[in-house]
């Protein structure tokens, strides 16, 4: 029997446009993989609760407000505090610098607007298979 994977995907902070985490949502969930979507307005903790909880694989987190870098390192440090090893990605509007700091920082991925599911998709598929 072959492992369905679980994907977190969670709209932290105060942002309020979760168009695009549900249409991400909606085309994992049409790839095959089951997806759990936590809604707006999730604090790191509540992200990281509810990865435990959902025993999930992966953690993608949508963000639009512009507070990414604090929001991202805060659910890393908690993964850490907690021993948890799972991957995380990241989509919003993210300047590239910004960007490339997250994947320095072992983000697995950063998806600005308009990036296809299928990327998504490919990503998620390659990097689960290499941590289960």
């Amino acid at each position: 029997m072959q492992n369905i994977v679980r994907v977190l995907i969670a709209k932290p902070g105060l942002d309020g446009h979760d168009r695009g985490a549900k249409v991400v949502a909606r085309g994992l969930r049409d790839a095959g993989f089951e997806v759990i979507y936590t809604g707006l307005h999730q604090t790191p903790e509540m992200i990281v609760t509810a990865a435990v909880q959902e025993d999930v694989d992966i953690v993608g987190l949508s963000i639009l407000s512009g507070a990414h870098t604090p929001i991202v390192k805060e659910v890393q440090r908690l993964f850490v505090e907690k021993g948890i090893d799972k991957p995380i990605f990241v989509g919003g509007i993210i300047p590239d610098d910004d960007a490339e700091s997250m994947r320095t920082a072992g983000i697995a991925a950063v998806f600005g607007p308009g990036s296809p599911i299928s990327a998504i998709v490919d990503m998620i598929r390659q990097t689960v298979t290499n941590t289960l």
